[in-house]
């Protein structure tokens, strides 16, 4: 099935996009982003999780915690371009919430059928959620964490917005194989160890998992990961893309102010064209993040190849647009007292995040690659 001209993007994926850009402006503007997660400036610190707890809710009572849960689970349900429209919104306010997690969560839920509907129920009535898989050397594959005598053992490592959430989507392996569990964060056993990270805007833990009952979801969990890596990817890449947009913004309006020699910024050529440029890079990106959610939608034969080209290139885009901001700021670009340094920060946490575009073009030379001597051979 052939996507549609506009991505599959309707109407409904409009007003969620309009409505979530007025939503973040008017509740924390940058100004005041600023002042809740830079307050201070002190290196040595110990790891925050620093969120307005009250803007979750509001976010819930809006239902945007449900719209990718199934309507048989008691969500809405939207097509996944629209979606991706929240999460760009979302990464353009660099906002600090469970959002993103929760539905890359629902996303690997839905992929388990009508076994994760009790979780993706909690989901929908406001529950937020992370993912608990990765190992300390930051490998997506399952082994972190163990099934031992029918509880959990181990230690996750890079789990996102932990200290936000209520429940962890958890990775084990057992004796058949991998296996996904729904854990309360509060459950006895569990113990959350923050990281300290350069992004100010989320928080990143280590959680350890010691004899932890959890309910499983099911049993043999790779079709089920495998299926939803798509759409995790697709969703940091719709975060890193509104956040570039963020960048451009800010800084073409900087350009327009800040006066060099008699004359604005941006009146200079070398300033245009990087401004240009970056604003390539931004609607290449775009383009391919909105391909690919359309794919989940529409082609999901394609929706793996599609996603990892959307995160490679958002990832680029992401270290292009915060380099070239920090440099036509000039001397005020790269001090705390400036808002840029928030979403430069973001940037680099989510290149890396789910894989940065090196290892993304990597995966994606090898899937072409098999696919043409498969072709070959048939």
């Amino acid at each position: 099935m052939a996507q549609p001209k506009n991505y599959g993007f309707e109407e409904e994926a409009g007003m969620l996009k309009d409505g979530a850009r007025r939503f973040f402006a008017d509740k924390l503007p940058v100004n005041q982003l600023h002042a809740l997660v830079a307050d201070e400036y002190v290196p040595e610190r110990a790891p925050r999780v620093k969120w307005r707890k009250d803007l979750w809710d509001e976010m819930v009572a809006l239902g945007w915690t449900a719209l990718a849960v199934p309507e048989s689970a008691g969500g809405v349900g939207l097509p996944w371009v629209a979606v991706a429209a929240l999460l760009e919104e979302s990464g353009r306010a660099a906002f600090p919430s469970p959002l993103l997690t929760t539905l890359q969560t629902t996303a690997v839920l839905a992929a388990c059928g009508d076994a994760g509907e009790s979780a993706l129920m909690a989901i929908a009535e406001g529950s937020a959620a992370t993912i608990a898989v990765m190992d300390t050397s930051g490998d997506p594959r399952p082994g972190a964490v163990q099934v031992v005598d029918g509880k959990l053992e181990g230690l996750a490592c890079f789990v996102q917005d932990a200290g936000k959430c209520d429940h962890i989507l958890v990775m084990a392996m057992e004796e058949g194989g991998p296996a996904l569990f729904w854990v309360d964060t509060a459950a006895e056993g569990i113990e959350i160890h923050q990281d300290a990270i350069i992004d100010l805007t989320r928080d990143q833990a280590r959680v350890s998992f010691t004899n932890v009952a959890a309910q499983r979801i099911v049993a043999d969990a790779t079709a089920a990961w495998e299926s939803a890596l798509p759409a995790i990817w697709i969703l940091i890449s719709a975060d890193m893309v509104g956040a570039a947009e963020w960048l451009l913004q800010t800084t073409v309006e900087y350009a327009q102010q800040r006066k060099q020699f008699d004359r604005p910024l941006g009146f200079f050529q070398a300033v245009k064209h990087d401004l240009v440029n970056v604003m390539i890079a931004i609607d290449e990106s775009k383009s391919l993040l909105y391909s690919a959610a359309c794919a989940l939608d529409h082609e999901p034969e394609r929706a793996l190849e599609l996603a990892h080209m959307a995160k490679a290139s958002a990832s680029d885009t992401a270290a292009f647009a915060s380099g070239r901001t920090v440099q036509m700021h000039g001397g005020i670009g790269f001090t705390w007292e400036c808002f840029v340094h928030l979403y430069f920060k973001r940037q680099k946490h989510s290149q890396l995040l789910w894989g940065d575009a090196a290892w993304h073009r990597a995966a994606l030379a090898d899937l072409l690659v098999d696919r043409a001597g498969m072709d070959a051979a048939a």
